[in-house]
C-alpha cells in the first residue's frame, strides 16, 4: 500500500513538472505593450491596440499638410486587416455649379465618424471621367481611383457625431466645406491590401497609463475573492 501511494505521488510530481516545463497549464497572457515581432497572417492578436486623443492631436498638429488623410494604424486582426485613419480637410473653395470630385477604393470600405467641422458629402451614382490610380497603392486605402460625381449621386450635409458607411467601389467626395471637416475613418480590409503593422511615423510611442482591473488583481485591484488588506 505504501509503495502504491509513493508511485502515485511520483506520477503526480512528473505531471506537474511536465506542465511547468512545457506550458501545458493555462497559456501566459500576451505581453503588454505588444511585442515588436510581426504576427503571422491569420493569427488574431491577443491584446488590444490604443490610439489616444493625445496621439491624434499630435498627428493633426505636426503632420505635413498633404496628404490630408493620415493612416494611424493598420492591425492584422486574424482574418482581415483593419486600418484607422484621421482625416482633416480644409475649405473646398468650389464655385456654384462646379462638379464634385470623388474617389473610390477597389477593396477597402470606409466608416466615417465626423469629429468636427461640416461639409457636403456626395456618395454613389455614376463616376464620370474615371482615372484609376497609378503607381504604388497608398497605405490609406489601397488601389483606388478618382473621377467626378455623375447621375445617381446623393449629397447631404454632415457634421459632428454623424456616421457614414461607404462600401468599396462607391464614389465619395466633399464640397461645401467652408472652414474644415475632420473625421475618423475605419477601414476593414478583408483582401489584405493594406500593410499590416503600419504605424503613422509621427504617432506618439506611448502606452496609456494602466488603471486597476477589478476582479483580476492587476494594478492595485485585489483579485476576486482575495482577502482584504490588513489594517
Amino acid at each position: 500500500m505504501t509503495q502504491r501511494v509513493m508511485n502515485v505521488a511520483i506520477a503526480l510530481a512528473a505531471v506537474v513538472t511536465y506542465g511547468a516545463i512545457t506550458g501545458a497549464q493555462a497559456p501566459a497572457p500576451s505581453p503588454v505593450p505588444p511585442p515588436a515581432a510581426k504576427i503571422q497572417a491569420g493569427d488574431a492578436p491577443g491584446y488590444a491596440f490604443d490610439i489616444t486623443k493625445a496621439e491624434i492631436d499630435f498627428v493633426l498638429k505636426n503632420a505635413p499638410a498633404n496628404p490630408t488623410d493620415r493612416q494611424l494604424r493598420v492591425v492584422d486582426m486574424g482574418k482581415y486587416n483593419l486600418g484607422v485613419g484621421i482625416v482633416r480637410r480644409g475649405p473646398t473653395n468650389e464655385k456654384p455649379g462646379d462638379p464634385v470630385p470623388v474617389l473610390w477604393h477597389d477593396y477597402t470600405p470606409e466608416v466615417y465618424y465626423i469629429t468636427s467641422g461640416s461639409g457636403v458629402l456626395t456618395t454613389g451614382g455614376v463616376i464620370l471621367n474615371q482615372r484609376p490610380g497609378q503607381g504604388v497603392p497608398n497605405t490609406m486605402n489601397g488601389p483606388s481611383g478618382t473621377g467626378v460625381a455623375g447621375p445617381g449621386a446623393y449629397s447631404r450635409r454632415v457634421g459632428p457625431g454623424d456616421i457614414i458607411i461607404i462600401p468599396n467601389k462607391v464614389a465619395h467626395g466633399w464640397s461645401g466645406v467652408t472652414d474644415h471637416i475632420e473625421y475618423l475613418s475605419y477601414r476593414p480590409d478583408p483582401d489584405r491590401v493594406l500593410p499590416a503593422g503600419w504605424v503613422y511615423p509621427l504617432l506618439l510611442k506611448t502606452t496609456p497609463t494602466e488603471v486597476p482591473t477589478p476582479g483580476v488583481g492587476r494594478g492595485n485591484a485585489p483579485a476576486r475573492g482575495a482577502a482584504p488588506p490588513a489594517r
